[in-house]
C-alpha cells in the first residue's frame, strides 16, 4: 500500500535534527523546526485512510518513506507501533526512538532529518519548491 503527500519548501528549513523528521499542514515556520523538511503539506496523521493506519499500527509491517525533491530522493525505514494514535490535524512526524503521540506516523526509523542531503535541503529552503512523501507499507 502506498500514500502520497505533497509539500513545499520554506526558507526557514534546516533539517538539522538527529531523531525526527517533520512534515507539516502549517505554512509558517521558524528556524527551531530544525526536524522540518515540509510544509504545507495536503495531508496530516489525521487525514491518512483508516486502512493505513491499521497497517502502520502493526509492529510487524515493515514501513518505507520516500522523500523526493526534483531528481533527488531520500528512503527512510520504519516500524508501525500498536500504540499508534494517529490524530494530529497539522503533523507526521517519524521517529528513530519508540516515543508515540498523535504526530507520530512511525518509530524505529533507520534516518532523522539531520542525514538529508545537503542539496535537498537547499532546494526547500526555496518556498517554491515542491515535493512528495511517499509512505510505503508491506
Amino acid at each position: 500500500m502506498k500514500f502520497k503527500i505533497e509539500f513545499s519548501g520554506h526558507e526557514n528549513i534546516r533539517s538539522n535534527h538527529q531523531k525526527t523528521i517533520e512534515i507539516t499542514k502549517e505554512s509558517h515556520l521558524t528556524p527551531q523546526g530544525d526536524c522540518i523538511v515540509g510544509v504545507n503539506a495536503n495531508h496530516a496523521c489525521a487525514d491518512l485512510p483508516q486502512d493505513l493506519k491499521e497497517k502502520l499500527k502493526n509492529p510487524d509491517s515493515k514501513i518505507t518513506f520516500s522523500i523526493d525533491v526534483g531528481e533527488h530522493n531520500f528512503t527512510i525505514e520504519g516500524k508501525g507501533h500498536p500504540d499508534l494514535i494517529l490524530t494530529h490535524d497539522e503533523d507526521i512526524v517519524i521517529r528513530k526512538s519508540d516515543f508515540v503521540c498523535p504526530r507520530t506516523l512511525a518509530v524505529k526509523c533507520d534516518k532523522a532529518s539531520d542525514l538529508l542531503p545537503r542539496e535537498m535541503v537547499s532546494m526547500l529552503q526555496d518556498p517554491k519548491t515542491k515535493g512528495t512523501f511517499t509512505i510505503t507499507v508491506d
